[in-house]
This record gives structure tokens, C-alpha cells and sequence, in this order.
């Protein structure tokens, strides 16, 4: 369960600091569509003649308030739409997470097809940003829902009806941005029903708040503001863009960034001064993050939290290697464990061991990372 609710949290901490520019980017235009109606909601009854009121030569009492126009016909609470919209968006991403999880063994990619997919959504993001920004050379390029779609959208936008937002906000499944994409890996990482739902959830609710707020400015601003606010919107899309990209090529084992730990200390070098003068006998080291066990096999022990602890360690090279994770409370994206180049991805234990057998490396740097390429860390393999 608690890990769980660190999905959860993790989500939502995406969905708020990126997703929600991000997918106001994509869906943007479906919640405009949504929320920007003006629609008579009653006509008001009819004002009884007053007592002082003048009569008309027939004898008839003529009022004196002016006629009831549609400017003064009530309009719905700005954020009535919205809340319906985003209601709708919770409910269909919620289901949407539950089945992920559910066919995540089944459906799961390998990390560097993970990793791809990645930064095509970051690619994509990209498009995104230069069609808010107006550059008319990439429109053709940007995904866009189909004709059919926007005439069903305008139809409803007819009515005052808050059933309309809602139902628009239950589509917004099928019109995903790219971290929307990059947390569904996520849910199908964690191959559980309720975990899957916590991810998409979390999500969700993490770009409430911007999607909140741009509903209200849709419904209330001006087209001229209306446009400086996409001009934003697309700065920071292409912030969220170039963090995608990265994330993307450490999901893969490309390339390693920002490794601010010390590196861990390999058993060979540890084991250097033990070496007995006369006969060669060794004292085997049987502590630290990379040791020798009684039967010679290199054990690399990885804490996992929240975080790697370390993300860095220097190995000895030719000698059989067992990389443990150790779990401690473990949650959140450090969970999903990949290893690209071996395509190796494990579920790391909440509190416990997981054990993988790296075989006898050749010299060289092997690479791991989160399914999500936010959490990465080395291996150095050398020779003694």
C-alpha cells in the first residue's frame, strides 16, 4: 500500500511541475471548446406592473424596467465547466491506469523501447510548442483530432449542459501528450490494478490546477490574452520537451547525467591491501556496497528508497558479479529497475533483496536507470 501511495504521490508531482503544460498543450483546445459557452440558462419571469407605474391611454400599467435581453440572461458559474471537465478527464485516466496495470506483464516494452518512446514523446512535444508558438511550418505535422471529433465538440458547445465538459473530459484519453504517455509506462510497470489507477489518478490530479486555472482564463479573457497565454505555454512545453529527451536517452543506456555520489570502491581495490606478502592468500571483503564473497563472486549492492543510493560504483572486471537491490521503503520510479543494455527490468522489492546475475563483465561502463530515466547510476567495470 505504500508503495502505492508513492506512486501516487510521484504522479502527481509529475503531473503538476510538467504534465499539466504539457497535456494543456494537446487538450488544450478541447477544453477551451469545453468551457467557453454562453448560453441563455433561464429566462427571467415577468415583471409585475408596479403600483406608481403609467398607464397607457387604454388603461394597461406600462412598467418602467427595460426589456430582459440575453445579455441579461444568467450565465453558468465560470468554474462549473471546468470542474466537469476535469471530473471526466479523472475518471476515464483512472479506469484507463487499472487496465494498464492489470495487462502489464503483457503489454510491458523493453527499456530501450521505453526509452524511444520517450523521446518521440518529447519529439512530439516539441511540434507542440512551435505550433503555439504560430510557426505554420510544423501544423501539418502536429496530431490533431479527427474532423468528426471537432464537429461532435462543436455540436455539444451548443447546450449549457454540464454533462457536455464532462463527456469531453472522459475523451481526453484519447488525445494523450507526451508525459501523459511516459506515465502510462509507468502504470504498466507497476502490474497491479489499484497501482496502475494510483499512477493515472495521481497524475491527473497533479494538472488540475493549470488546467484549472486556463479554464477560468478561457472562459474569461479576451482572444489577445488568450494567445500570450499559449505563447507561455509553449516556453514551457519546450522546457518539459528537453527534460523528456533526456529522461529518454538515460532510459536507454545511452548516455548518463548529473551522477553527483562518490563512486563505490571495487572489491579488488579494496582487497589490494590485504594481499599477504608470502603464498598469495587474500582476505576476503565480506562489506561495503561492492564486495568479495567466501566463493569469490563480486556482490554490487544498490540501496533502493526513493532514490539510488549510490549511483556510482567501480567493479572489478572478469570476475563472476551478483548486483543486489536492496530495497528499503522503496516506492516511487526507482521501483521499476532497468538495466538497457542487458534489457534487464525488475519490480524492486518494497523491503527485501532482488537479486540479478551480470555474469562476468568485460571491462567497461554499464548503465541502469528507473523505467522513467529519471533515476540512473554506472558501474565501472576495470581490470584489477
Amino acid at each position: 500500500m505504500a508503495s502505492t501511495l508513492a506512486l501516487f504521490l510521484t504522479s502527481a508531482g509529475t503531473g503538476l511541475l510538467a504534465g499539466g503544460a504539457s497535456c494543456a498543450a494537446v487538450q488544450g483546445g478541447l477544453l477551451a471548446g469545453a468551457v467557453t459557452r454562453r448560453t441563455p440558462a433561464t429566462v427571467p419571469a415577468p415583471v409585475p406592473a408596479l403600483a406608481g407605474a403609467r398607464r397607457s391611454p387604454g388603461g394597461a400599467a406600462r412598467d418602467r424596467r427595460p426589456t430582459p435581453t440575453a445579455d441579461t440572461f444568467a450565465e453558468p458559474k465560470p468554474l462549473v465547466p471546468v470542474g466537469a471537465f476535469l471530473v471526466g478527464k479523472l475518471a476515464s485516466h483512472t479506469l484507463l491506469g487499472a487496465l494498464l496495470g492489470v495487462f502489464g506483464d503483457a503489454l510491458q516494452p523493453s527499456p530501450r523501447a521505453r526509452a524511444v518512446m520517450l523521446i518521440a514523446a518529447g519529439i512530439l512535444m516539441v511540434l507542440f510548442a512551435l505550433d503555439l508558438f504560430g510557426v505554420k511550418a510544423v501544423a501539418r505535422l502536429v496530431p490533431r483530432p479527427p474532423a468528426s471529433f471537432g464537429r461532435l465538440l462543436r455540436r455539444s458547445a451548443r447546450t449549457d449542459s454540464v454533462v457536455t465538459p464532462a463527456l469531453i473530459g472522459l475523451a481526453t484519453v484519447l488525445v494523450p501528450c507526451g508525459v501523459t504517455l511516459s506515465v502510462e509506462l509507468i502504470a504498466i510497470t507497476s502490474g497491479s490494478p489499484l497501482a496502475g489507477a494510483a499512477v493515472m489518478a495521481g497524475f491527473v490530479l497533479g494538472t488540475a490546477p493549470l488546467f484549472a486555472v486556463l479554464g477560468y482564463l478561457f472562459r474569461r479573457t479576451s482572444r489577445a490574452l488568450s494567445a500570450r497565454l499559449a505563447v507561455v505555454t509553449g516556453v514551457v512545453v519546450l522546457a518539459v520537451a528537453a527534460w523528456t529527451v533526456v529522461s529518454g536517452v538515460q532510459a536507454g543506456g545511452w548516455a548518463t547525467f548529473d551522477l553527483s555520489s562518490p563512486p563505490a570502491a571495487a572489491a579488488g581495490e579494496s582487497q589490494g591491501a590485504n594481499q599477504a606478502a608470502a603464498g598469495g592468500d587474500k582476505k576476503q571483503v565480506t562489506s561495503g556496497p561492492v564486495r568479495m564473497d567466501a566463493s569469490s563472486q563480486q556482490i554490487v549492492t544498490l540501496t533502493v528508497t526513493d532514490f539510488y543510493v549510490p549511483t556510482k560504483f567501480t567493479a572489478q572486471a572478469g570476475v563472476p558479479t551478483t548486483l543486489v537491490l536492496r530495497g528499503k521503503d522503496s516506492g516511487g520510479c526507482a521501483r521499476a529497475f532497468t538495466i538497457p543494455e542487458l534489457g534487464v527490468q525488475e519490480i524492486v522489492k518494497r523491503d527485501g533483496d532482488t537479486k540479478i546475475d551480470l555474469g562476468a563483465r568485460k571491462p567497461g561502463t554499464l548503465r541502469f536507470s528507473c523505467a522513467m530515466g529519471m533515476q540512473t547510476g554506472t558501474i565501472d567495470f576495470r581490470k584489477a
